[in-house]
């Protein structure tokens, strides 16, 4: 059901916790599933430098969050931006598909973050393909700190 990637970043979930004094903090929910996923990122001149993250959710949530902390970390702001759900997915070499929506969690989370990121700077860059807000819920409130 699961490939050993998937099982290995739930069993041993890299880069969990928080970061204090973060540049940017995203969370992010599936109000489906109740997958839950908050990520913190230390960006310095552009590059991000350290992420971490919490995710509250069933294993796939877990190992995608994992996957996606490692594919940014190191990466520019706009590099991570280019993040999908699709590479993560590959990365982890494949989800069952009843778990696909886990893989859009990290994404969008990558994504609010960086918003945060650039609202806390006074950036004026749009993200393309950002809702802010629920996956798959319809209800984009968003869920970012202030």
């Amino acid at each position: 059901m699961y490939s050993e990637k998937v099982m290995d970043h739930f069993a041993n979930p890299r880069n969990v916790g928080e970061i204090e004094n973060a540049d940017g903090i995203g969370e992010v929910g599936n109000a489906k599933c109740g997958d839950i996923m908050k990520i913190y990122l230390k960006i310095d001149g552009e590059i991000i430098t350290d992420v971490k993250f919490k995710t509250f959710g069933c294993g796939a949530a877990v190992a995608t969050s994992s996957m996606a902390t490692e594919m940014i970390k190191g990466k520019t702001v706009d590099e991570a931006l280019l993040l999908t759900n699709k590479a993560v997915v590959e990365a982890l070499d494949g989800l069952p598909a009843a778990k696909i929506h886990c893989s859009v969690l990290a994404e969008e989370a990558v994504k609010s973050a960086v918003a945060d990121y650039y609202k806390r700077n006074d950036i004026d860059k749009e993200i393309p393909g950002f809702k802010g807000g629920c996956i798959e819920c319809d209800d984009h409130h968003g869920h970012g700190e202030e």
